[in-house]
């Protein structure tokens, strides 16, 4: 009996070395794709280029990245054959994010649309919870509640006045797409674990970038703008498909309410670089949104240990 009882801790042990590796690796990878992410509103404002110009010259260089990678790992042919239906579908939610998402930017201000992604959390684990059904603490919902009380004092005289002749409040409505978007994608993968994950961004950026060249002129803009869109490419790819294998490992809430981290990332960079100066229900809604994702993580520290 002791025999078997050693070999049982040990075995148990080995499994929650495992599992806490597994978390950990998809908190890092959700974390990372954050702070790239919040490089996006500084990409698209720094050019003149019109949204799908930028969306076309991003397809190119980060559907390069993303053909380099399957290439280097000769996963091509392995992922091209694993399409099939969820990859196409992967494909096209990203590419209805991505119109929306690059389309926001050239609306409204960078802390405009990334606290509306802050968003995110909430679609995440509602989610989570209809597809899943996984049992979501109030501890979760609660930080959630302070995330749409966050957004809500930054847009609540936008909504309250309707008026879509705003362009700030188009650019929150498709701030709020693409968020939902990105919610969507978290849970495919969660649903499926085994999707591809490289090649439905580069069959993304393909179709976009056909796209672009029937409705503008992409070729068309300053040299200059290319380089930066070239580097755009590479990062937000590389964002794209951080959070795409981080969310294997943790639930779309979860996966969600990390990529919060953006928020404050964004609106930094856009005051150093873009010189945005956040407006008071910014800041005030920007704070309850911080004060949600360390609400989170103190509650989920305390109920590991």
């Amino acid at each position: 009996f002791a025999i078997i009882r050693e070999g049982f801790n040990a075995t148990t042990h080995r499994y929650i070395r495992r599992y806490h590796h597994a978390v950990v690796t998809g908190i890092t990878l959700a974390l990372t794709s954050a702070i790239l992410f919040s490089t996006a509103g500084i990409f698209t404002k720094s050019v003149a280029a019109d949204a799908l110009s930028v969306i076309f010259w991003r397809g190119i260089f980060g559907g390069v990245a993303g053909l380099t990678l399957l290439f280097i790992t000769r996963r091509f042919w392995h992922e091209l054959a694993a399409m099939r239906g969820v990859g196409w579908m992967l494909a096209l939610i990203n590419d209805s994010g991505t119109i929306a998402f690059i389309s926001s930017f050239k609306l409204t201000s960078v802390a405009n649309v990334t606290l509306v992604w802050s968003t995110v959390p909430i679609l995440g684990g509602l989610i989570g919870w209809v597809w899943f059904g996984e049992r979501v603490s109030l501890a979760f919902f609660a930080s959630c509640l302070l995330v749409f009380i966050g957004v809500f004092f930054l847009f609540g005289a936008d909504i309250a006045s309707l008026d879509l002749a705003s362009g700030s409040l188009v650019g929150s409505l498709l701030a709020f797409w693409m968020t939902l978007m990105m919610a969507l994608l978290m849970a495919v993968y969660r649903r499926y674990p085994d999707a591809p994950t490289t090649m439905p961004g580069v069959m993304a950026s393909l179709m976009l970038m056909i796209i672009a060249l029937i409705w503008t002129r992409p070729l068309a803009i300053a040299p200059a703008e290319i380089g930066i869109l070239a580097g755009f490419g590479v990062i937000f790819y590389a964002a794209s498909l951080t959070i795409a294998i981080g969310s294997k490992y943790i639930a779309p809430g979860e996966a969600g309410l990390l990529s919060v981290v953006e928020t404050p990332s964004a609106i930094l960079l856009a005051l150093l670089i873009l010189h945005e100066v956040p407006g008071v229900n910014t800041l005030i809604g920007g704070s309850i949104i911080l004060a949600a994702v360390l609400f989170h993580h103190m509650h989920t520290h305390t109920r590991r240990r």
